[in-house]
């Protein structure tokens, strides 16, 4: 007699969008008739392919496969409006298809599964786990199933039990109560991270040190770490514009906890998160024949660019005008509001974008316009090619210009001095205290002051405030310049520990700006 069976199982997954996670019902249902295995939702051909992956891994971890069953399939990737990309969904669909052929039993009904199966039935690990663990402790979710080389990384969100998944097989035996799974602990996780921090902490200032001369570079470069100011560094080559440039993620201090949980999860929807966390400061230095779509981000599923992976760190742009224009136009909002939006025609991701540039150029084409010994070989066409690379919003959107001259091979193979290890060895306790300062004042780094904050902690007196206004009527300076001066000051006046901005902070600060 003909069983006309209809079985249905639905368990829950997610997936990334940008780097924020959404959840996704896994429907399976499960008919009786020829065999087919069907996958509706939206899916890309990545999820397309779960069938024959689900299918193989099955079958190697002792359960019949659908084909052999002759069963029709049908699995169901809700909400079906959403598109969804990858192959995280492996684990899911054939939990459900276990759930749907009465296979196993969850314990937990509020549980969550990601994962990509091979075709022997390991779980290989998947992209965006932290993300995935933020948003089921959101929801209520008391346990995630996750690839074991996952587990760690997901386990930093406390309040959600975390289980390392190796195998289909060991995750049948699991929910079968045969050989349960291990947890890993959120709180071991939690300690670990915090250690890492302590341990992450800068030991030395030793690349700074390591630059013989260049000390109006050095204290540039101490106010742009200080403040998180965009600084340019400009120079013939070999003065060591890149070496400077580099020494200066070395003057930063660690991220906080929650600078580097957001940093994490970035790192983690983009697939680049590797090894125990660290409270490092991100530092990319992207090839200038990078795309634009690969330094702001973008593509057919907006993955985050350069721009965002460098966020809470440093972005690095060596030899600045060789870029594309349009790469280096795309900068402007983003350098500005310090977040990119990002929209297709299917929607659209805001990424955060709060880095620190540190842009390295070169006066010319061939890099020495204007030396005292080498002759420069470049047309005036090439150089004013070379210099309208560079638009006048970009330049007003670098705070601090440095320029950068050659230095006596006397003073490059003088052995380090006493004088030149104690001027370099607290640099970071400089910064770290006018940085500390600042945050209790404020609340964001000078570089983020806007509008009213702007206003009340950039006071000027009124004898300095009406020679501020004849530099700036002299100077022709633009009003973003104006601000991202008193910005500078408010920086150099809190590395001297002063409350209040004086004349000589006004100054040194106005000498940072670009001259035309």
């Amino acid at each position: 007699m003909y069983n006309n069976r209809v079985s249905f199982a639905k368990v829950q997954s997610a997936h990334v969008v940008g780097i924020q996670a959404s959840l996704v019902d896994v429907e399976v249902d499960i008919a009786n008739g020829l065999y087919s295995f069907t996958i509706i939702g939206l899916g890309d051909k990545a999820v397309d392919e779960s069938r024959e992956r689900v299918s193989a891994a099955l079958k190697h971890a002792g359960v019949q496969p659908p084909k052999q069953k002759n069963e029709r399939v049908t699995v169901s990737l809700a909400p079906a409006h959403t598109r969804k990309h990858g192959p995280l969904f492996d684990l899911a669909i054939a939990v459900g298809y276990l759930l749907a052929s009465e296979t196993v039993q969850i314990q937990y009904p509020r549980s969550l599964f990601v994962g990509e199966l091979s075709l022997n039935g390991m779980v290989r690990g998947v992209r965006g786990t932290l993300p995935i663990a933020q948003r089921a402790k959101e929801s209520g979710i008391t346990h995630l199933y996750v690839p074991l080389e996952n587990a760690q990384e997901a386990a930093v969100v406390d309040g959600v039990i975390v289980y390392g998944v190796p195998t289909l097989s060991a995750l049948i035996r699991h929910l079968k109560g045969c050989k349960p799974l291990a947890e890993e602990s959120s709180d071991k996780q939690v300690v670990q991270f915090k250690k890492t921090m302590l341990a992450s902490l800068p030991s030395s200032d030793r690349e700074l040190s390591a630059i013989r001369g260049q000390h109006a570079a050095k204290r540039a470069a101490m106010i742009a770490a200080a403040g998180e100011h965009n600084i340019a560094l400009c120079g013939p080559p070999g003065t060591g514009k890149t070496l400077l440039a580099r020494a200066i993620r070395e003057l930063l201090p660690p991220l906080t906890e929650a600078e580097a949980f957001v940093v994490h999860t970035i790192h983690s929807a983009a697939g680049i998160l590797q090894g125990e966390p660290t409270t490092q400061r991100p530092f990319r230095a992207p090839h200038h024949s990078s795309s634009a779509a690969a330094i702001i981000g973008g593509g057919a599923w907006l993955r985050p660019g350069e721009l965002t992976l460098a966020h809470h760190g440093v972005l690095l742009l060596d030899e600045f005008p060789e870029f594309d224009r349009e790469t280096i136009e795309a900068l402007r909002q983003p350098l500005e509001d310090g977040c990119i939006t990002l929209a297709r025609a299917n929607g659209s991701v805001t990424y955060p974008a709060s880095s620190m540039l540190i842009a390295t150029l070169n006066p010319c084409p061939c890099g020495y316009l204007g030396h005292p010994q080498k002759p420069c070989t470049c047309t005036a066409a090439h150089i004013l090619r070379y210099k309208t690379k560079l638009s006048g919003p970009i330049i007003d959107r670098i705070d601090v210009w440095v320029s950068m001259e050659d230095v006596p091979h006397q003073t490059l193979l003088e052995p380090a001095t006493h004088e030149r290890q104690i001027e370099t060895g607290g640099a970071h306790e400089i910064i770290a205290a006018a940085r500390q300062h600042a945050l209790q004042r404020q609340g964001v780094p000078n570089a983020r002051l806007h509008g009213k904050a702007l206003s009340t902690h950039t006071t000027l007196e009124p004898e300095i405030h009406t020679m501020f206004i004849q530099a700036l009527q002299r100077l022709n300076v633009s009003a973003r310049s104006t601000h991202k001066i008193l910005r500078i000051a408010r920086t150099i006046a809190d590395l001297e520990h002063r409350s209040a901005i004086t004349l000589p902070d006004i100054l040194e600060a106005l000498q940072y700006r670009k001259s035309v």
